[in-house]
């Protein structure tokens, strides 16, 4: 793998943590900030931060927040939150987790031993700090939110998570529509091999994903669902702990569906956000200790479910959305209850095209296209009536006369028949303009194998969830093609696909809208 210009990206953001960070442990003295080691599962020495409020003593019993570093991050990551808890009420324990910096062992990548140091960061916590045993939270970033959710699963004493721009399903997050998540992908490995030390089975896992090694692919499956809190969803439900999950819209290494899938399936108290970004772009500005929608939800949340402070988020709407295209929150009461209108334009006739070249159409670049898209509203764009028709399909719903609030996941429904028994295919959703201009709103890629050439198969893809307002006098364009520098492809040399939708099958869009 090349890793010069992942090893410049991820030493800049390390840089950016790391200045966040001086000024916080400048004033140690004064907040409270101490840092200690601490014993992980085996003896490994995990190096850790420990911020308690100004005043408090050893007879003093004080909720606890566990916060365990994200990916490549150092320890120092949170001192900004850690501060803000304290200053509350909170001891704040944050750790980095192992094999990356200054702590001990290898990368687990959310193994057992990172389930296993979490518990061991709580007992030490309650020994050696005036922290009750009885409310105990756990929060994070991208890795940390994965390991705090995991967390949950195996360690009742964790009452409470605040789960920020994680996963819950890491097969459906980086291998969806069985297509591996390049960008991804490279982008961990690269980050954890410059800022850590990979384990053996993180370096043969890596290997086998990124080269396609699909007999391996069994064994990549079982290593994702170890490491997925989905698969330890009885054990979420049976401890109960309050689950608040936050994500961005675009984020192109854990996408949405993957989490308000989860949520669905949560039985306790929960909570569900979504804003627009990329990854860890949503809660960025509130690691820098800035005004943070993310972050402040997140301190309401502890504060009602661990200090027992009658706030109201439990009375709010429980999820919560933040369009792409306006601001302001929308509430509803469930996820399903964001697909509950449904719109579907046909696509008509029969459609062929040649796979093995970028007709233009794409869905950008890991981190930047999408933190471009928050704070700009910038998404990618193409000129749709210029698009290649021998590498893309197209198809265009009617001119909407009123504005279409894209609410939720879209569905494509249509017939694929192959020449090759292999390939990969693209989707692709655009609002597009009076001057066929289309701007992105959301895409997904999916593989078959194993399929018989010239027959035909029906598939179902689920795009990327979001929240998109398309302009009256606007129309939805669905653009297929086969090359896309975000995933890796499955075309062998001269494969053709081609789109049809049989009258006893027709093929289909489906897009959930807002009413009003």
């Amino acid at each position: 793998m090349r890793r010069t210009p992942l090893a410049l990206a991820v030493s800049a953001a390390l840089v950016a943590g790391t200045a966040l960070g001086l000024a916080p442990a400048a004033q140690a003295a004064e907040t409270g900030i101490r840092f200690v080691d601490i014993a992980g599962e085996g003896g490994t020495v995990l190096k850790a931060n420990v911020v308690t409020p100004a005043g408090a003593d050893a007879s003093a019993r004080l909720p606890l927040i566990v916060l365990p570093t994200s990916w490549a991050m150092p320890q120092i990551e949170y001192l900004a939150q850690a501060r803000k808890l304290a200053d509350s009420g909170y001891v704040v324990v944050s750790y980095n987790s192992r094999g990356f910096w200054q702590s001990g062992g290898e990368i687990e990548t959310a193994g057992p031993k990172d389930v296993a140091d979490a518990s061991k960061v709580i007992d030490w916590a309650l020994a050696n700090t005036p922290s009750d045993a009885d409310r105990v939270g756990m929060a994070g970033v991208s890795y940390g939110a994965g390991i705090s959710l995991l967390a949950a699963a195996h360690d009742p004493r964790v009452k409470a998570v605040a789960a920020l721009s994680g996963w819950a399903d890491l097969i459906e997050s980086i291998y969806s529509g069985r297509t591996q998540h390049l960008q991804a992908a490279a982008l961990l490995g690269g980050a954890g091999y410059l800022t850590g030390r990979p384990g053996p089975e993180l370096k043969e896992i890596l290997g086998d994903f990124l080269s396609s090694n699909l007999d391996k692919e069994d064994e990549m499956i079982a290593w994702g669902r170890k490491r997925s809190p989905v698969t330890y969803l009885d054990r979420i439900n049976t401890n109960g702990a309050a689950i608040m999950l936050g994500n961005a819209w675009g984020d192109t290494i854990f996408p949405p569906n993957q989490y308000a899938s989860f949520y669905e399936k949560l039985t306790g108290p929960k909570r569900l956000e979504f804003r627009p970004g990329d990854h860890a772009t949503a809660e960025a500005t509130g690691i820098l200790g800035l005004p943070n929608d993310t972050w402040t939800n997140a301190h309401r949340w502890f504060d009602h479910h661990l200090k027992g402070v009658d706030n109201g988020i439990d009375r709010e709407q429980p999820v919560q959305l933040k369009s792409r295209s306006t601001s302001g929150y929308e509430g509803y009461p469930d996820w399903k209850s964001v697909h509950a209108n449904q719109r579907k334009f046909d696509l008509d006739g029969t459609q062929r095209i040649w796979a093995n070249v970028d007709s233009g159409a794409n869905g950008g670049i890991t981190l930047l296209t999408n933190l471009l898209d928050q704070f700009l509203r910038t998404p990618p764009t193409v000129s749709v009536p210029l698009l290649p028709r021998a590498f893309a399909g197209v198809w265009q719903s009617e001119r909407y006369a009123t504005p279409q609030r894209v609410r939720g996941t879209a569905k494509v429904h249509t017939t694929v028949t192959s020449t090759k028994e292999s390939g990969t295919l693209v989707a692709y959703l655009y609002d597009v303009g009076p001057l066929g201009v289309g701007k992105l709103v959301s895409n997904a890629p999916y593989t078959f194998h194993g399929k018989t050439p010239g027959q035909p198969f029906a598939v179902d893809l689920e795009l990327f969830s979001t929240a998109y307002d398309v302009p009256a006098g606007h129309r939805l364009a669905l653009v297929v093609d086969t090359v896309d520098a975000l995933y890796i492809e499955h075309n062998p040399t001269g494969a053709q696909l081609t789109f049809s939708s049989p009258s006893a099958d027709p093929s289909y869009v489906s897009v959930p809208l807002r009413e009003k």
